[in-house]
């Protein structure tokens, strides 16, 4: 059975990309929404997209940051890893900025989103992975995030749960 992940990430830039990994298959993730039911929520306030993050992170063992160019500067992204981290699930980043877009294009690495965060005075980034496929080409980044994400999210679980940060 897959484990039921979150997907965080930056949305307008990425969503593509996200789709791409989230149809894998290989984790469950939470439905991603259309821009449509997306403007709904932000509509709502602070107030709406928390609770919209808090129903989602229901049930799921482990949250997976899908780090494109601008990921790690984004208010959302850090408030759900921040609340993954307290609610003591597994947290782990993957660099998808190979991966094309719908009009087939790549972007720049972004920077590590964990090194933006802090717990017990140390950077969360030397405690959480994350994982940069070693390759450049869109489908051997595909081939090797879907051959490695049930690994990753698992050594993600374990590491949580044995660290008592």
């Amino acid at each position: 059975m897959a484990r039921k992940v979150f997907y965080s990430f930056h949305y307008k830039p990425d969503h593509w990309r996200v789709s791409q990994v989230r149809n894998m298959g290989i984790v469950e993730g939470q439905p991603l929404l259309s821009d449509h039911d997306w403007e709904e929520v932000e509509k709502g306030g602070d107030k709406a997209i928390e609770k919209w993050i808090d129903d989602q992170m229901t049930g799921k063992s482990c949250i997976v940051v899908l780090i494109g160019k601008d990921t790690a500067s984004r208010k959302w992204v850090k408030h759900e890893i921040k609340k993954a981290w307290d609610a003591k699930k597994g947290v782990v980043g993957i660099y998808i900025h190979n991966l094309k877009n719908k009009d087939g294009e790549q972007t720049t690495q972004g920077s590590n989103p964990f090194d933006n965060i802090t717990v017990d005075g140390k950077k969360l980034s030397s405690i959480v992975n994350a994982h940069n496929p070693p390759y450049s080409v869109s489908t051997n980044v595909y081939d090797h995030i879907k051959s490695n994400i049930d690994d990753w999210v698992e050594k993600a679980i374990e590491i949580r749960s044995g660290n008592k940060a």
